[in-house]
């Protein structure tokens, strides 16, 4: 008995040691899983933090820039190739059968002016469908020009009032709300058709061609004749080669994938050229 009471201390004592051993140990392998994982936090809010930093190109427009129908393609839908996507992101938030008009007065616009941040940039290139019906059909038309004068309307339609705007007016307004949220808008004129007169393709340069360089320039925004860029190319290849590959039979405004294609890179093209426009710094070299 007198054994077996000495051992009693002796073997708490044992479970108390024992215990405190454990828990020293389970502290440090707490300790060491702590440490292994901060690197790989750090690794997650690194990236994190470089999505939230790295700049979007913003592009809005109507179905030349972005269409995915049967046998056509706009060129937004294919621009993103000649950009390093790991440094910039792309979102084309062109919608077809959309005027300068529409687009603001949608709700479309403002869907867009809530994502750009300081140092976005913005793509703007309409004028395909402003030439419409102001207030029948599909009345989607803007006034023309780029003054200031509106038209007081109401949709045959739907029976409601409007105040109409000109087209330049529309972009101008592009223009500055971008510029408010320190985005950086760049304005094009609309693609050419495929329409061609004595063996040259039919500009845009007396109407909304013009009328969209004029809009930049009243909103010190960099312009880029794609119009004219393209149009040339057309040449170059003639209208045969032209209608046979860059459009299809469907009509003289959509374009095939590979005139997307060309489409594209005459934007970038033009993009090019802009000296002072940090954009060209993630197009990828030729």
């Amino acid at each position: 008995m007198e054994r077996s009471k000495k051992g009693l201390p002796e073997t708490k004592f044992q479970h108390e040691f024992i215990s405190k051993i454990l828990r020293l140990v389970s502290i440090a392998l707490s300790l060491f899983c702590l440490l292994l994982s901060a690197p790989a936090q750090d690794r997650l809010k690194s990236n994190s933090s470089q999505a939230r930093t790295q700049p979007t190109l913003f592009i809005i427009g109507d179905s030349t820039v972005n269409n995915t129908g049967q046998g056509v393609q706009g060129w937004g839908n294919v621009i993103d190739g000649f950009f390093d996507k790991t440094k910039i992101n792309i979102e084309n938030r062109a919608r077809g059968g959309r005027s300068s008009r529409t687009f603001y007065t949608e709700g479309l616009w403002d869907q867009v002016l809530s994502k750009i941040n300081k140092g976005d940039f913005l793509l703007i290139q309409f004028g395909h469908n402003d030439g419409g019906p102001i207030d029948k059909e599909k009345a989607r038309g803007s006034l023309k020009g780029v003054g200031d004068e509106t038209k007081e309307i109401v949709v045959e339609a739907t029976g409601k009032k409007e105040t109409v705007h000109t087209y330049g007016w529309y972009l101008r307004k592009f223009i500055s709300d971008a510029k408010s949220r320190g985005g950086i808008p760049i304005v094009l004129s609309p693609v050419p058709r495929n329409i061609w007169k004595e063996g040259k393709v039919v500009r845009a340069s007396s109407d909304y061609g013009k009328w969209a360089e004029e809009s930049a320039k009243a909103g010190t925004a960099s312009f880029v004749d794609l119009n004219e860029i393209i149009a040339r190319h057309y040449e170059k290849e003639g209208q045969e080669k032209v209608a046979g590959t860059y459009f299809t039979t469907i009509d003289h405004t959509h374009t095939t994938p590979a005139g997307a294609r060309l489409n594209a890179s005459a934007v970038v093209e033009g993009l090019r050229k802009l000296k002072k426009i940090r954009l060209r710094k993630y197009l990828i070299e030729n």
